[in-house]
């Protein structure tokens, strides 16, 4: 007898635009092992079509983590059986920084532990004013097992992270911002229309090159300096032979004269 499976992860396109929703709002958009796997199909799946993808949760929060009560039926079975849900999001996350196409995190109400965790792997984020961003794991005995040991000193230093991981303090979105760890903290006003607007912005520009610069940064972020700007300049010489490039130099130019 075959086991009906609830979907968690929603997609939707509009336009060039991409939209993912975390859909277990009753559990503030917790992370379980079928969560994690509908959310890597979900990216590959729109990153063929979208030309920007948006991640945000349901019901008002991104996503609270771990979900414990999974966990905890998970632990019975030991270390084989709990594979499967840091495995899922594992490669969800890490999916990300091999997309063509930019991924935003649209992050409002809590992003706590692997929901944090989630928002550090995205592109890019956009957080609400009152939206509250902690690695809760300390709190509750634990350990980050979605990478926020390793992103997390990366977007914001040794110190910081390491001082926020082991408090489990909580971050306000302007904080997040200071931090380097979101790009805007936008105002509850007009929120649905300012992250409308950037993502458009994002979607008019020039996919090849957008998707260019986003592997040389990925790319570059594991190399030397020395070795970072050889493969810039390989890669500008090759982009500018494209016709992309070419027609965006002529609309320059004419406005020029």
């Amino acid at each position: 007898m075959s086991t009906q499976v609830s979907q968690v992860v929603r997609t939707r396109t509009d336009g060039a635009v991409g939209h993912i929703l975390l859909d277990r709002p009753e559990a503030m958009n917790a992370i379980t092992v079928e969560l994690g796997r509908q959310l890597e199909h979900a990216l590959t799946e729109l990153a063929a079509s979208a030309r920007v993808i948006l991640v945000r949760g349901a019901g008002g929060n991104f996503s609270v983590g771990g979900d414990f009560k999974e966990l905890e039926r998970l632990r019975c079975g030991g270390p084989e059986a709990m594979t499967p849900l840091f495995d899922n999001f594992g490669r969800a996350c890490a999916v990300i920084a091999t997309l063509p196409v930019p991924v935003v995190a649209v992050v409002e109400g809590y992003a706590m532990a692997g929901g944090f965790e989630l928002m550090q792997s995205c592109d890019i984020a956009l957080v609400h004013e009152r939206a509250t961003i902690s690695d809760t794991h300390a709190n509750f005995g634990q350990i980050p097992g979605g990478g926020g040991t390793q992103r997390l000193p990366r977007l914001a230093g040794r110190q910081r992270a390491l001082a926020h991981i082991l408090t489990g303090d909580r971050l306000s979105g302007a904080e997040a911002v200071a931090w380097g760890l979101a790009y805007r903290c936008l105002p509850d006003e007009g929120f649905e229309e300012a992250i409308a607007r950037f993502a458009q912005r994002l979607a008019d520009k020039d996919p090849r090159a957008l998707a260019t610069a986003k592997r040389l940064v990925y790319e570059g972020l594991r190399l030397p300096l020395t070795e970072g700007l050889a493969l810039e300049r390989a890669a500008v010489l090759d982009h500018l032979g494209g016709a992309t490039a070419g027609a965006g130099i002529a609309t320059f130019t004419a406005k020029g004269k």
